[in-house]
């Protein structure tokens, strides 16, 4: 296009040329705009290109409506899954207002939704560098920041003591003739960096996140080794000899495990390595020099097992009650949690989850002594190859103590040579999780002296799993059938043909003919367990339904109907819309039986909003095992043409009778994009209908925490033996922290619990989007956090509480990146300013 132009104005001469590109720009902004007036924004945006290519002067003009209709354009090439041409889109844009942090967060919100996180993440984090008060991109960075570099880089670099024995690990190996290194996922490249300054010749490192390797990138430089270190940005499974390193390496060093220590792959890995990358091992007797020789670090790991009693894992992995609220669950339908599934599953779930077990709310109880699972050699390549082909062992440990069997928990002593190791045990102060398999689908968990516990243990998918749970009552001499072997007749999650004979069985079969398995997280669980909630729900619903009564209706036409029955035509409508049922949509995120305990309350047309076939199953076996009519249950996802059309009526002429929002995540945060679903739902309610719920209070209070200091940055050089490492990792840092059980959290209250914030959901002019709130300080000390979390109130009278111990919630802090010295009797001014969804918390100085 540019070279066109040129020879025009060369042929024209310069007056004419000059008078024809006005002449053209005035006609494609009259284009532009015709098009966007209807609707047109393919069109409108390509005239908004030439204009700009053509006349950049006016950049600043059209501005605004280049950004709408860019916007908007994306949405139509996002829908119709023209992703090449979205990306073209915003590239083109981007050259010609490459400092607009608005477009570099839009461009960055589709990238994510795509799955590209690192590159969204660059786009986010240089939407707030562009401009730091922009709280969108500070919102949607700080969520992807979560994902690029997990909160548990930060709480390894802060552990000294792990620091300082894979230190002197290495230094030793060094010392010892392993001169080349190889680092397999390398992080932050701090063992890397322990191999150079031990005196390693060659160091490589490899790292497949994008982040994390350039990261690596400016760690390693700023502590001036980068010439003595080779950074590779791929998986160790990808590297090859000569052509990636020059020649097999004498020492490998790895800390690629997680809580159930195989998660991350360190089994595949060092085959690989021993095959291909490291030199042969030192056989037995031999006491050549070691360069010759190729070794590992870890050399080996023992795991560690114990059975134990922890109510708060029963209640986030088992359902534990018959009845909620009136709705009796059936026994033909099964939840589990994701921790429980099968290996013939389609996808690969790791068969554990993970907890702080010393600071689980409530504790736990050991069932039975701590005992061994397993051994692995990580210096034996035969013994590597070996435990994924290996049957499963089965072990049986004897029961020291009566209780409820919730769960194994797991933890590993890694041995990094013959004198230094690692554990993870809950009992030593480590930044160690532990590895926890829920017990699910027994028909008695009550264990006692006597008993034994049965389990099967192998190395499948390099995951360690550990199957087919059962006990052995040896009174009786026989097992009392209380296994936990999947039940091949159950529906498995995502097989399509059986989902689909469920459904056509539902249309034939009585209630136990049909049996479903139904997956679902852990919070969904701990959500069905939540009495309190379903209950609250259950008496709020009944009371807005009981005032919206036939006669209160008829009362209310009379009132403000009489213009319409005067003139013949409204009377036999408001009649038939008093037979009309009430109508209650749901709009909860994930599993909720809140539309069937709406479906006991009178004459109601519930709507739930469950996406999965296997959920819905299981709502429409719950609906008929409680003797709901045929379609009272409605699957509103069904009627409309995508999510985010989900608040429309029911039908044309109808409106809700109650709108049931999802205010809070799990995690403790508010949800996104709340308080515009609520502007939304009151346009759609019939007179006297609610949103539930109708306002949210948030709480907060001043603690001082040194562990949510340390799981939210790197404290100095100190902790890291020197290295300068806390500056660029730190730059992930987010100010707040989620997914916090305040019962558990180690801290110091400095202050009483004060009201921070209201989101009112029904009547919106009562919110504030900033104000100040006095903190009376009611102890001395170093305020470091301020954790928070939300009172619901479904009406003026049935209040949630999100901290309570029955919550299916978790809390959530904003930590302060500076700690504030406080003494008793003085106040703190706090600043709460609440953008859209997004909520921020400062201390005023």
């Amino acid at each position: 296009m540019s070279n066109s132009r040129l020879r025009s104005r060369r042929d024209a001469g310069g007056g004419a040329g000059a008078a024809g590109r006005d002449e053209l720009v005035s006609r494609s902004l009259q284009s532009a705009e015709h098009c966007l007036g209807v609707q047109d924004f393919g069109t409108a945006y390509a005239h908004y290109l030439l204009v700009l290519s053509l006349a950049p002067e006016l950049k600043d003009n059209v501005k605004e409506t280049f950004q709408y209709t860019l916007f908007r354009w994306a949405e139509e090439l996002d829908a119709l899954n023209r992703i090449q041409d979205l990306l073209g889109c915003y590239e083109q844009a981007l050259e010609l207002f490459p400092d607009d942090e608005v477009i570099c967060n839009s461009m960055g919100e589709h990238l994510f939704r795509m799955g590209f996180r690192d590159e969204a993440a660059g786009y986010f984090h240089k939407a707030v560098k562009l401009n730091p008060d922009f709280s969108d991109a500070k919102e949607n960075f700080y969520r992807v920041a979560n994902w690029l570099v997990e909160r548990w880089h930060f709480i390894m670099l802060n552990d000294t003591k792990r620091n300082t024995i894979y230190n002197a690990a290495i230094q030793k190996a060094v010392c010892l003739g392993s001169r080349s290194v190889l680092d397999i996922g390398a992080g932050t490249g701090i063992l890397s960096m322990f191999a150079k300054k031990a005196g390693a010749h060659s160091v490589y490192a490899c790292e497949l996140s994008k982040t994390m390797y350039e990261l690596a990138c400016d760690v390693v430089a700023a502590n001036k080794m980068e010439a003595g270190i080779k950074l590779l940005h791929m998986k160790s499974l990808d590297i090859e000899i000569p052509k990636h390193i020059p020649e097999r390496v004498s020492l490998v060093v790895t800390e690629t495990v997680d809580a159930g220590l195989f998660g991350e792959g360190i089994v595949e890995s060092l085959i690989h390595a021993w095959e291909h990358l490291l030199l042969q091992p030192k056989t037995k007797g031999e006491s050549c020099n070691c360069e010759k020789y190729g070794k590992v670090i870890p050399a080996s790991a023992v795991i560690f097992g114990m059975a134990v009693e922890c109510a708060e894992i029963r209640r986030q992995h088992r359902v534990g009650i018959k009845d909620i609220a009136g709705i009796h669950l059936p026994t033909n339908v099964k939840f589990q949690s994701p921790a429980y599934s099968s290996v013939d599953a389609e996808e690969t779930v790791e068969p554990y989850t993970t907890e702080k077990m010393s600071r689980v709310p409530g504790g736990y109880l050991a069932l039975t002594e701590c005992f061994e699972i397993m051994t692995v050699d990580f210096n034996n390549l035969q013994e590597l190859k070996s435990l994924a082909t290996k049957k499963p062992d089965k072990i049986g440990i004897p029961v020291i103590k009566e209780g409820i069997l919730d769960a194994i928990m797991v933890w590993f002593v890694l041995q990094l040579d013959d004198e230094h190791s690692l554990s993870t045990s809950p009992s030593e102060e480590t930044c160690w999780e532990q590895a926890v398999y829920p017990v699910q689908d027994l028909t008695d968990y009550w264990i006692k002296p006597g008993d034994h516990v049965m389990m099967e243990v192998s190395c499948q998918d390099c995951y360690l799993r550990i199957q087919s749970i059962s006990v052995l009552d040896l009174e009786c001499q026989m097992d009392v059938a209380r296994s936990f072997t999947q039940n091949k007749d159950l529906l498995s999650l995502g097989n399509e043909a059986e989902l689909c004979s469920a459904l056509a069985n539902l249309q034939t079969s009585k209630p136990d003919a049909v049996e479903q398995t139904c997956v679902l997280e852990s919070t969904e669980i701990a959500l069905l367990n939540n009495i309190p909630y379903h209950e609250g729900f259950k008496m709020a619903m009944s009371k807005v339904l009981s005032s919206l009564t036939p006669e209160k209706l008829y009362q209310t036409m009379d009132t403000h109907c009489q213009n319409e029955m005067s003139s013949g035509t409204g009377q036999s409508n408001t009649v038939q819309n008093i037979l009309e049922p009430f109508y209650v949509l749901d709009v909860s995120e994930g599993f909720s039986i809140l539309p069937l305990i709406a479906g006991t309350l009178g004459h109601v047309k519930p709507y739930s909003s469950v996406e999965k076939d296997q959920h819905r199953i299981a709502l429409d076996l719950i609906s008929e095992a409680n003797h709901f009519p045929k379609e009272t249950l409605e699957f509103w996802l069904r009627h409309v043409e995508d999510e985010s059309a989900m608040l429309q009526r029911p039908k044309s002429d109808k409106l809700w009778s109650i709108i049931i929002l999802d205010v809070i995540e799990p995690s403790g945060l508010i949800q996104q994009e709340i308080m515009e679903k609520a502007a939304i739902s009151r346009c759609l309610l019939q007179s006297g209908g609610k949103i539930f719920p109708q306002y949210v209070l948030m709480f907060g209070l001043l603690v001082e925490s040194q562990t949510l200091l340390e799981e939210n940055a790197v404290q100095g050089t100190e902790r890291t033996l020197g290295l300068n490492i806390a500056p660029f990792i730190n730059q992930f840092q987010v100010p707040i922290r989620v997914f916090l059980d305040l019962s558990s959290l180690p801290c110091i209250p400095l202050s009483k619990p004060v009201e921070l914030l209201r989101l009112d959901l029904m009547t919106p002019y009562l919110n504030t989007s900033k104000r100040e709130v006095k903190v009376h300080i009611c102890k001395s000390g170093r305020v470091t956090a301020i954790p928070f979390w939300y009172h619901m109130y479904l009406d003026e009278e049935i209040r949630l509480d999100t901290s309570s111990e029955a919550s299916h919630w978790k809390q959530a802090a904003v930590v302060l990146d500076n700690p504030i010295q406080v003494e008793m009797g003085e106040e703190l001014v706090l600043s709460v300013q609440h953008h859209k969804s997004n909520v921020s918390i400062t201390v005023k100085q």
